[in-house]
Formats: C-alpha cells, structure tokens, sequence
C-alpha cells in the first residue's frame, strides 16, 4: 500500500512524526510525503522535520504568502501533478488548513481515496476558514479518522450513516507525538535555562489566530490583557515575526516576554512546565491537557469541547476582561487529568491498520 500524506504546517508536521514513525513498523506500507511548503518560515518548518525526524518530504510545493484561493489552487494543481506520477492507493491529510482541503479535493477528482485524520471537529464559526476546510474535507474523505467521542457525535448529528465512509474513533495522533517526544524535550531541550524561567512560575501563552492578529481591537485587547497578567505571573509567548510587525504598526508595546517561534521539542517543554497556558491556537489546547495543565482559550469558540465541558479549559474571546477572568479562574484550578479524552497513544497505529483493512 503506498500512501501520499500532505503536510503544509506546524501542528501536521507533529501528527505526520507520529504516523510516519508507525508506518515503518508494518511491512508492505511506503509513504510518500508532500511539503506544500504552506508554512516556509525556518523555525516553522525545517526545524520541524530536522528535530522531529520526520522523513525528508519526497515533494517540496514552496506554495505560501497567497490568498486563501490563490493558495488552495496553486496546491490543488502542483498535487495533482505529484498524483499522476505517485500513483497511490490511499491520499492522507490532517486537520484544517487550505494545505488539507487542496489534497483532499486533488485526490478526489481522480477517484483516489481520502483519509483524514482529525476528522469530526467543529467550532460551528462559519467566519473561521480552518472551519470551512474541515467540513468539506469531511464530507469528501473516505475515511473520517476521529480523535474524540464529541468528533464521532458531529459526524453522527450530520448524517454521515448515509454517506459511504468509515467513521473511526482513533485517538488523537498528537497524543502519540507528545507521549514520545515529552521524554525527549526533558533531556535535550534548554529552553527554560536560557529563558531564565523556572518551572510553573510562568504563563506560555501564543497569538497567531487570523481572527486575532488582523484584528486590531482584538489583538490590543488580547496584549493589553496579557500585559496586566504579566505584572502577577511572568508571560512568555513565541510570536511570528508577522505578528511582531503587525504589532509595530498599531503602536502596540507588549510588557511580556517575546521569544522567536521555537522547535517543538522546546515547545513541548515550555508547555510541560508552564502554570498555565493562554492560546488562540487548537492543538496547543489539547497539548496543554496532555501535559496536566489548565488552559484559557482566547477565541470564542473551540473544537475540542470535551475540553471546556470538562472544566480543564475555558473560551474567553478577545475581551480583555473575560481574558482576565479566565486567568483568574484557571490559574490555580485543581483538575482530574486522568480522564481519558483522547486515547492510549496509539493512535497512529489504529489508522495505518484500518487503511490495510481496506
């Protein structure tokens, strides 16, 4: 079985370690990865591969810096070129970016199979253009690998018993990247040593939402209330230069700690020893509860509302007195961690199996 997995950004970078790590344990599987190069930026992307080892993509697309249609079709056409040379069985992609709706909709044109995984997910914000990605990939996909019950429950509620697919609870492939890479960042990262920080006496919190940063009032809001938390609890945030500019141009002063976005095993140890985690972003969400920690989500809405349901983490918008309020709540809020929302860490395995079951 030869599968071609499409990657473009950071959080599918980590999913595709972990899958790529469990493709090598079974015979007769080859995969092929294409980097749509979506996400270009060295510390976004190479560093990834580098420190991950995660195989060489055999493609290299440099598609990146369009607008959303201009970049979906770039992609759509350069990955239907690399299908027509490939030839494979089975075309997998991840989550939510336009990187993941070019590769499901390419395959799907010539009649190959489509495997997502983190399929499910819903913030029910039509405005969010992850959220648009997500639901047509769905609903175009052969195989809907689910990383959570509530994921199972949305396809359930929108009538995929109809539709000729597998729906499969999986387990989420992030858990598996975390598990592993977690012993690693213990032993190889220095970040908390060259950031002069000690373990939970500091707040990780990271901006990149387009909802946040292109939105003036929004992003003052949320640095506004950053700067305020920071006088408590020392704030440190990787922030993309973009962002950083962004943040000039509005005459903005963040009185927080600014590092450079960092590698994922540092990021990995950021969040482990963090107090708590501030984010916009979805998969820091659930790495903040892999790794035991209390989480405020600056958005209004999140996809993993297992999360919010069971009082690990809270949605707060860009307001800055809800932001507040959040932190207030969260910071020193006693939870059962051992609940099992997202699997055993097998995740990956599961898919490689059910896609030889085919």
């Amino acid at each position: 079985m030869k599968i071609l997995t499409i990657v473009g950004a950071r959080p599918q970078f980590i999913k595709a370690s972990a899958f790529s790590r469990a493709v090598k344990s079974f015979a007769g599987v080859e995969e092929v990865i294409v980097h749509t190069g979506q996400h270009f930026d060295k510390n976004m992307s190479d560093i990834f591969f580098d420190e991950m080892e995660i195989p060489t993509p055999k493609y290299n697309l440099e598609i990146h810096s369009l607008s959303h249609g201009a970049m979906t079709g770039r992609m759509i056409e350069e990955i239907e070129k690399v299908l027509v040379i490939e030839k494979p069985d089975v075309l997998l992609v991840y989550g939510d970016t336009n990187s993941t709706l070019a590769g499901a909709l390419a395959a799907k044109k010539m009649h190959i199979k489509v495997a997502h995984v983190e399929a499910g997910l819903r913030s029910f914000n039509m405005r969010m253009p992850e959220e648009v990605n997500r639901i047509l990939t769905d609903r175009i996909s052969d195989y809907l690998f689910c990383p959570t019950d509530t994921a199972v429950k949305n396809l359930t509620n929108e009538g995929y018993a109809n539709i000729p697919c597998d729906v499969v609870r999986t387990g989420d492939v992030m858990y598996d990247a975390a598990l592993f890479y977690a012993k690693k960042a213990e032993v190889s990262s220095t970040v908390l040593a060259d950031l002069g920080v000690a373990k939970n006496e500091y707040v990780l919190a990271t901006i990149h939402r387009q909802e946040n940063t292109d939105d003036e009032h929004n992003l003052k809001n949320i640095v506004s209330a950053l700067n305020e938390i920071n006088a408590r609890v020392r704030v440190v945030i990787p922030l993309h230069p973009r962002t950083r500019k962004i943040l000039e141009q509005q005459g903005v002063t963040p009185e927080f700690t600014i590092i450079d976005p960092v590698g994922y095993i540092d990021m990995v140890q950021l969040t482990a020893n963090a107090k708590l985690v501030m984010t916009d972003s979805g998969g820091l969400q659930k790495e903040a509860f892999f790794f035991q920690k209390n989480c405020v989500t600056m958005r209004e809405q999140t996809e993993w509302i297992e999360l919010v349901e069971n009082g690990f983490n809270v949605t707060t918008g860009a307001v800055k007195e809800k932001i507040l309020e959040g932190f207030n709540t969260m910071l020193n809020k006693q939870n059962d961690f051992s609940v099992n929302l997202y699997g055993t860490g097998n995740a990956s395995a599961e898919i490689v199996e059910h896609l030889l079951r085919r």
